[in-house]
């Protein structure tokens, strides 16, 4: 659907370049909500400008459905264009025009007959939930209804891919879910493919499917957002992951650790498939007297991430042959020492 082949972008300032994007190779399937994060000055919007060609490639291949962009006469990439709906962080909208008018543009200058239009517009305002604002102008209006005109105006021409760049940042936290909830509407039901740009891992962890993370314009880690949220593999993913699924075993345990002098204290990724049926095998096949002293859980996609920490007592080759039969099935554990 979407594939990016070592992609890079030089920015010539002042006789000096700045390099965005160093190699980037990406893919991104039909009907996927794919999200990009990292810090400002990652990479990430001009990254997502690379694949609709408002910033053309310094080097490297963009392909949108087959098309290599590159290679598309001015015509070619007007008419891909239109199939690539873009949402912006400050909306974009015209102030001097009603709310019809806004998202009318697109329509007008594909010169689009009149009832047409008004048939569109109407249809769409109706979707994001706005059919009553169609005479409204945008000072009249919230930003998560700005927010809202914005994507209506996106879809205006049935496009197949809509990119999203930070276009919740600048909404208040309630704002921001019912827009994204409003986004996974789309998705769900015009089966559109949405790359979003952000920088809080909340709005990948409630929408997205896959995720890519970007440091000094390269992308380190990327994968889907339940595997990326349970092991991430980066220190810098961590640190993103660690800001909406807390990692930190609090204090007050270490010092119900300090009071149990025997045994040892291992933390163990949670996953449902796997950790439900843990504590009673290793307590039935291998004979440990097994506590769970911490649990942190956090529910993504209808799965569950976080970490338990257990206490196991027994003998040395029991306990070995419980840590042996952890490993066998793929958890990866570490021994928590007693002091802090």
């Amino acid at each position: 659907m979407i594939k990016l082949e070592n992609v890079s972008k030089v920015f010539k300032v002042k006789d000096k370049e700045i390099k965005a994007l160093h190699n980037i190779s990406l893919h991104i399937n039909k009907g996927d909500i794919f999200g990009v994060i990292g810090l400002s000055g990652a990479g990430k919007s001009t990254l997502i400008r690379t694949i609709n060609f408002l910033e053309r490639p310094t080097s490297g291949k963009v392909l949108v459905e087959g098309k290599a962009l590159h290679s598309l006469k001015k015509q070619q990439l007007r008419q891909a264009r239109k199939n690539i709906g873009m949402i912006f962080q400050h909306f974009n909208l015209l102030q001097t025009k009603t709310i019809f008018q806004n998202v009318a543009i697109p329509l007008i200058l594909e010169k689009k007959k009149k009832q047409a239009i008004h048939d569109r517009v109407m249809e769409l305002l109706t979707f994001v939930g706005l059919e009553d604002k169609a005479n409204d102008y945008p000072s009249q209006l919230s930003g998560g209804q700005k927010q809202r005109v914005g994507i209506a105006r996106a879809l205006a021409t049935n496009p197949s891919i809509l990119l999203c760049d930070e276009a919740t940042s600048a909404l208040d936290p309630q704002t921001t879910d019912s827009v994204l909830d409003l986004l996974e509407k789309i998705n769900e039901t015009y089966n559109i493919t949405i790359v979003m740009i952000a920088h809080d891992m909340n709005i990948i962890k409630k929408i997205c499917h896959r995720v890519a993370v970007m440091e000094d314009g390269q992308i380190i880690e990327t994968g889907d957002v339940i595997d990326v949220f349970k092991e991430p593999k980066h220190s810098s993913t961590e640190r993103f992951v660690e800001t909406v699924v807390h990692r930190k075993i609090p204090s007050s345990i270490y010092t119900i650790m300090e009071k149990k002098k025997d045994g040892i204290f291992i933390q163990i990724p949670f996953t449902n498939d796997r950790t439900s049926t843990l504590v009673s095998t290793l307590s039935k096949e291998f004979h440990l007297d097994v506590d769970i002293v911490y649990a942190s859980m956090d529910e993504i996609k209808d799965d569950q991430v976080g970490f338990m920490v257990l206490h196991l007592l027994g003998t040395e080759n029991d306990t070995q042959n419980g840590l042996q039969y952890i490993k066998s099935n793929n958890l990866a554990y570490e021994e928590v020492k007693r002091n802090v």
